[in-house]
């Protein structure tokens, strides 16, 4: 059987938080940044105080639109004929964060990001079995700002097979980022079923949005690419300081979001995000390597899936400054009860310090941890071949398996063989380089990138991409403000 799932809720306690999320959303409403949202939400027969940008949302309306968002759809990537089922029993891991410093793989310095670091960044993750989703998780310093989306979808184009996606910035560079992907997949119609491109929508909690990033959700229902609303609620701060209080809050902020993305276009994929966590009292900072993260992950799962919608959770994550002891406790833990939780979309493998610092070794090292986590997920298949009876026999009190053809069968199925992780005796590691699992993750990274070749595109895409790059560097800041719709 799989192994069971990690629940935080029982089926009463999920109905008593829905209950009380409609009356939430009914009378303490959601501040919604944008105009022309809200007048589309009184058409629906919500209650609008146009002067505080509040919306009240009426029951029948959240409850009639939650039911247009789809239980599952397909994910794609820059290859098309990579495939990946998004749906609530299904699960894949993903980069994503706001990595600003970086450590060199070359010289373990600490310094800030560049674009060759994203490229790099997208080469890794091509190269990671376990990984099949790339957000834009580095954030270069050495090019300007506006250009940032353009050139990481240029660089997914070159040297990613894989999905990719980005936040929703605004209103011009989300409809740059479908532009480029419609460029990337051969046009419009090649993404409408198939979803390359998936998109974080940030939720500004408590109960409002930001108007950037209503935006962007607004734009990607009209295209019908997925979105991952997403609160990062701070229990104690954003959010009240108890889990369930949080809980209760996210849902309202999740639904409410859903429900805008379905008034666009009914039928637009999301996912139930979540990356709340608790706030470091002591300090009042983001606390996301705590334990309280992966909980409120598995909770989150169970509100989804009451919904049939698939969720998104935040895991990998630490707040230790380097690669030591506190990241790799904090990363597995979350990686693991987010994962038996019932998370479906994984996110922020290779960061460290809340995700605003990178390591492409750590990004290694995290592909092997996701191996680990999903053979604990597998369970124990009981079946007469797996029992091995007959074999059990045959060896029988003081035998050896070792040269059974049942253990030659079958261990690589039944076992994790790690890549990274040291089983040798030690007279064999001191020959080896005494490499502890830093240097060897290292070592890795290093071979996937010298072994890279960037894909062969065609010309005709490979020039426009090209053109559009250089068309939005011509562009000013000011044009992008100009381009943000009425608050």
């Amino acid at each position: 059987m799989k192994s069971s799932r990690f629940k935080v809720l029982s089926d009463a306690e999920i109905k008593t938080i829905q209950q009380h999320t409609l009356e939430i959303l009914e009378t303490v409403g959601i501040k919604v940044e944008v105009k022309k949202m809200r007048r589309m939400l009184a058409d629906l027969g919500c209650r609008v105080d146009e002067a505080k940008k509040i919306v009240y949302y009426k029951p029948s309306v959240v409850e009639s639109l939650l039911k247009k968002a789809p239980r599952e759809y397909i994910l794609c990537g820059a290859d098309s004929s990579k495939q990946w089922p998004i749906n609530p029993d299904t699960r894949v891991f993903g980069g994503l964060g706001t990595a600003i410093n970086f450590y060199d793989l070359e010289t373990g310095d600490y310094r800030p990001t560049t674009l060759k670091d994203q490229t790099d960044h997208i080469i890794l993750f091509d190269g990671l079995d376990n990984i099949v989703s790339n957000q834009m998780d580095i954030w270069p310093n050495d090019i300007p700002m506006q250009c940032i989306h353009v050139e990481a979808i240029r660089s997914w184009a070159k040297h990613c097979t894989k999905s990719f996606g980005m936040g929703a910035y605004g209103v011009l560079a989300t409809k740059d980022m479908m532009e480029m992907t419609s460029i990337v997949m051969g046009g419009k119609d090649n993404i409408r079923d198939r979803h390359p491109f998936i998109t974080i929508v940030s939720i500004q909690s408590p109960l409002s949005t930001a108007q950037i990033q209503l935006e962007g959700l607004m734009i990607l229902a009209e295209w019908g690419q997925p979105a991952l609303v997403s609160p990062e609620a701070m229990a104690g701060t954003t959010a009240p300081v108890t889990l369930a209080g949080l809980l209760l809050q996210q849902n309202a902020e999740v639904v409410a979001h859903i429900v805008m993305a379905q008034a666009v276009n009914p039928g637009t994929p999301v996912m139930y995000g979540t990356v709340s966590t608790i706030a470091e009292m002591r300090r009042g900072t983001v606390a996301l390597g705590s334990i309280e993260t992966g909980m409120i992950s598995a909770g989150a799962a169970q509100l989804a899936h009451s919904y049939g919608i698939p969720c998104r959770a935040v895991a990998g994550a630490t707040e230790s400054k380097t690669i030591d002891i506190q990241c790799g406790v904090e990363r597995f833990q979350s990686m693991l009860l987010a994962a038996l939780g019932g998370a479906n979309y994984i996110t922020c493998v290779g960061t460290l310090e809340s995700t605003t610092a990178g390591a492409h070794e750590l990004a290694v090292i995290d592909n092997e941890l996701i191996g680990m986590v999903e053979r604990a997920i597998r369970g124990v298949e009981v079946s007469d071949i797996s029992l091995a009876v007959d074999v059990l026999r045959r060896v029988g009190p003081d035998g050896n398996y070792l040269m059974e053809e049942h253990t030659q069968r079958h261990f690589r199925g039944e076992h994790f063989i790690p890549k990274l992780a040291d089983r040798d005796k030690r007279d064999i590691w001191e020959k080896a380089g005494k490499k502890e699992m830093l240097e060897r993750s290292r070592d890795e990274a290093k071979k996937i990138l010298s072994k890279h070749r960037e894909r062969e595109l065609d010309p005709g895409v490979a020039k426009a991409l090209d053109d559009y790059v250089a068309m939005v560097a011509g562009r000013g800041l000011d044009e992008f403000l100009a381009a943000e719709w009425e608050a």
